[in-house]
């Protein structure tokens, strides 16, 4: 006879989305995954319950992730391995009972099942240890070392204390609107706009269904907005998920959406769809593709690292190396060569990353003005912009999470606007 084969004990209630953040975390740390990449893998037959309380562990995690370790240190005679799974089950329970408001008991048990057929003594040790102390996590929370030191090289001890308050907090909701909205509690900062409280139901807003706005963080509703009004030809380049194709097409332009990923742009359509604007939607690599005819407006919002939405994505304080920076200033060159050949004469050219580092921004503007003299900067105004921000002295903009530090702040983002000599 065959022996039965041992059946698979199943998860405790609450087990199952402690171990899709670990999951989530390994899949940044150690895979150099990003965050919303990994989840639907690791939350995969979850409830949405379970989903959204696995996301916010990792992201909460990887907010804190150097002082959660620096606790852990502090607890154990020998450090443990970066990547050891019991580092992994610690900053998940720390974090759950120092920041999340897990009770203790609940955050430990749920995540030692992780590390069944391990150092189960370890972790509950540990815990234990840290949790008796009374020990707090700082406020507010550290940077990485890496990060630091790249962005204090790049831009002063400011930035870093500005950046460590804004990871610090969920950033606020952000709406790009097209119709005046009642909501309770909503900013305006720009017209257009309005800004709500962090953790806001988007679609439970009156005007979800009728299309009378989408979201877009501020800072990256800029680009579109220094194209303006017009009734020509615009290209959104690098398009996806389509906030700015949604812009330039409510502001009365004729427009062609390009994107390499034909499943980013299945949301764009939805939301086209949902507020009744119209564009012609390309799936296509921007390095094969070229339009049939010049444009009056491009809009290039190009690949980049994405560290200035580190408030929003923590994963890229963590996964986000030299290398792959320099990679994406390559890639950028290359399209932003390929996109000025594009424009019309007199006509407009928006150059924009969510990136803090100067190789994704200035210097690569630098590169792009000494290899194409038919265009020059086309300065920022004021009234373009909202109070408090203010263009350089170039008339670049180059946007950081000080600014309008007491209304939310802003993600970080370097945009210029060129215009092709007639």
């Amino acid at each position: 006879m065959k022996r039965n084969q041992p059946r698979s004990v199943p998860d405790a209630p609450g087990v199952p989305a402690r171990r899709a953040a670990l999951q989530l975390l390994d899949a940044v740390l150690r895979r150099g995954l990003a965050l919303e990449q990994a989840l639907d893998k690791a939350a995969q037959g979850l409830p949405s319950s379970d989903r959204g309380l696995a996301h916010a562990i990792a992201a909460e995690t990887l907010r804190r992730l150097p002082d959660l370790d620096a606790l852990i240190d502090g607890a154990t005679q020998r450090p443990l391995p970066d990547d050891a799974k019991a580092r992994f089950a610690l900053r998940i329970a720390l974090v759950q009972a120092l920041v999340l408001g897990t009770p203790g008991h609940a955050a430990i048990s749920t995540v030692l099942p992780l590390v069944d057929g391990g150092p189960r003594k370890l972790v509950h040790g540990v815990f234990g240890t840290v949790t008796r102390s009374g020990a707090l996590l700082p406020e507010p929370p550290t940077l990485p070392d890496a990060v630091a030191l790249r962005w204090h090289a790049a831009w002063g001890d400011q930035m870093i204390e500005d950046a460590e308050l804004a990871i610090a907090v969920p950033p606020p909701l952000d709406l790009t609107t097209t119709a005046p909205l009642d909501l309770e509690d909503a900013v305006s900062l720009l017209p257009g706009h309005a800004r709500l409280p962090a953790g806001t139901s988007v679609m439970e807003l009156p005007g979800f269904a009728e299309g009378r706005f989408w979201v877009q963080d501020l800072a990256a509703s800029l680009p579109a907005r220094l194209i303006g009004k017009g009734n020509g030809a615009a290209l959104d380049l690098c398009a996806a998920p389509g906030g700015k194709t949604l812009q330039l097409a409510s502001a009365g332009w004729d427009v062609t959406a390009v994107d390499v990923s034909e499943s980013r742009l299945a949301r764009l359509r939805e939301n086209l769809e949902r507020t009744g604007l119209n564009a012609k939607v390309v799936a296509a690599d921007l390095l094969l593709w070229k339009p049939g005819e010049l444009a009056d407006a491009v809009l290039l919002d190009a690949p980049c690292s994405a560290t200035g939405i580190f408030r929003r994505h923590p994963d890229v304080l963590h996964r986000v190396r030299p290398s792959l920076i320099a990679e994406m200033a390559e890639l950028q060159g290359k399209l932003l060569h390929r996109a000025s050949g594009w424009v019309k004469p007199g006509g407009i050219l928006v150059y924009a990353t969510c990136s803090l580092e100067p190789q994704e921004g200035e210097l690569q503007l630098e590169r792009f003005l000494a290899h194409h003299p038919g265009f020059a900067i086309d300065p920022e105004r004021a009234d373009e912009l909202p109070e408090g921000v203010e263009a350089l002295e170039n008339g670049t903009l180059r946007l950081h999470p000080g600014m309008l530090a007491a209304k939310g702040r802003l993600d970080g983002f370097f945009i210029a606007r060129l215009r092709r000599n007639a």
